[in-house]
C-alpha cells in the first residue's frame, strides 16, 4: 500500500513546535515541569476515552483480585497516564540533567551491576526491556558509562522528527538500528560480539509464539531467544522504574539468561521466551502503574481448533 505524500510546511510547523516545546520544558524549574506534566497526564486520561478503556480491560484481566473494584482500576489507570507524562518531561530533561559527574542524583545502580557486568564479557549480550518505567533512561545511562550499545528502534514516518529524535536518543553513544529494515545490520553487531538493546512485550501477531502474561496467552517474538541461542548471547532482563521524585530511578536487573543452559533442550526457543516473560512480568507487578497498559498487548490470541464432528 503506497503511503500518502507528506505536506513538507506541515511537517516542519509539527517539528517547530516540538522543538519549541521542548526548549520550553528544559527551561523550567524542575518543581513547574512535573505540575505540568501531571496536568497533561490528567487532560490525556479525560480526552483518551478509546485507549483508557483498553488499558482497564487490561488491568482487569491483569489484576482480577481488582477487576470487581472500578475504583481502584481507575485509580491505576490515571496512575499510569500520569506516570507517561512524567517520563515524557523526564526524558526531555536528560541531556540537560543527566551527565558523568551527576547520575548518582538520578539513579540507583544497586540492582543494574548485573546489568551492566555482561557488557565485559567477550560474548554477545542482548538487554531486555519492556514499556516500562522510563525505558529511554537504559540506553541513555548505559551510554553514559561508555558502553556502545544499539537499541532497535522504530523508525518515525516523520522524517523530520525522526532525524531529531535519532540524535536526541543516540547522545551518550547508543546507535539505533531500524526494526524492520536493518536486520543484516543486527546480525552483524551481534556475530562481532556486540550489545543490543530492545523491547520485548510487544504483539507478534497470530505467528508469534504463545505464552503466558499476567495469566492469557500472549503473542511474542520468538527473535530474542532464537538470536540468544544463534549467537550464544548473555540476556538480561531489566527495567527502569521511577522510585522517587523528581526524576530518580533504579536500574533493576530481574534476570540473566545464558541460552547454553538450554542447549539440549528441544524446546529452548519456548523455555527461554517463558523466562523472559516471566520476568518481565515480575518487574511491572512491583510497579503496575509504570506500565503501557495502553497498548493492545493480547490483541492475538491462538486459533482455536475445529472440533471434529462425531462419527453417527
Amino acid at each position: 500500500m503506497a503511503r500518502k505524500p507528506r505536506k513538507p510546511a506541515i511537517d516542519f510547523a509539527t517539528y517547530f513546535a516540538v522543538r519549541l516545546l521542548v526548549c520550553l520544558i528544559q527551561a523550567l524549574p524542575m518543581t513547574v515541569g512535573l505540575r505540568i506534566a501531571e496536568f497533561f497526564g490528567w487532560v490525556a486520561y479525560k480526552v483518551d476515552r478509546r485507549h483508557r478503556e483498553v488499558a482497564a480491560d487490561n488491568i482487569r484481566h491483569a489484576f482480577p483480585e481488582i477487576a470487581s473494584n472500578p475504583g481502584r482500576v481507575d485509580r491505576l489507570v490515571r496512575a499510569m497516564y500520569r506516570h507517561f507524562a512524567l517520563m515524557v518531561v523526564e526524558t526531555v530533561w536528560m541531556p540537560r540533567k543527566l551527565h558523568v559527574r551527576s547520575w548518582r542524583r538520578y539513579a540507583s545502580m544497586a540492582d543494574g551491576v548485573r546489568a551492566i557486568s555482561p557488557f565485559y564479557n567477550s560474548r554477545p549480550y542482548l538487554m531486555l526491556t519492556a514499556h516500562f518505567g522510563n525505558w529511554e533512561f537504559v540506553g541513555w545511562l548505559v551510554g553514559l558509562f561508555g558502553f556502545k550499545i544499539y537499541a532497535i528502534a522504530r523508525v518515525l514516518d516523520h522524517p523530520l522528527l525522526e532525524r531529531y529524535v535519532k540524535r536526541f536518543r543516540q547522545g551518550t553513544g547508543q546507535t539505533l538500528i531500524a526494526k524492520k529494515d536493518d536486520f543484516d545490520r543486527l546480525t552483524r553487531v551481534l556475530r562481532a560480539g556486540g550489545q543490543v538493546g530492545t523491547l520485548g512485550d510487544q504483539d507478534a501477531g497470530p505467528r508469534g509464539l504463545f505464552v503466558n502474561f499476567f495469566g492469557r496467552p500472549a503473542s511474542t517474538h520468538k527473535a530474542v531467544a532464537l538470536m540468544a541461542i544463534e549467537f550464544d548471547a548473555i540476556l538480561t532482563v531489566a527495567g527502569s522504574p521511577r522510585v522517587a521524585e523528581p526524576m530518580f530511578f533504579s536500574m533493576e536487573c530481574e534476570d540473566v539468561i545464558d541460552p547454553r543452559d538450554y542447549a539440549d533442550r528441544p524446546d529452548a526457543v519456548r523455555a527461554i521466551t517463558e523466562r523472559y516473560t516471566a520476568a518481565l512480568e515480575r518487574l511491572i507487578r512491583r510497579h503496575p502503574e509504570q506500565y503501557f497498559w495502553l497498548h493492545r498487548r493480547w490483541k492475538s490470541q491462538p486459533a482455536r481448533k475445529e472440533k471434529k464432528p462425531t462419527a453417527v
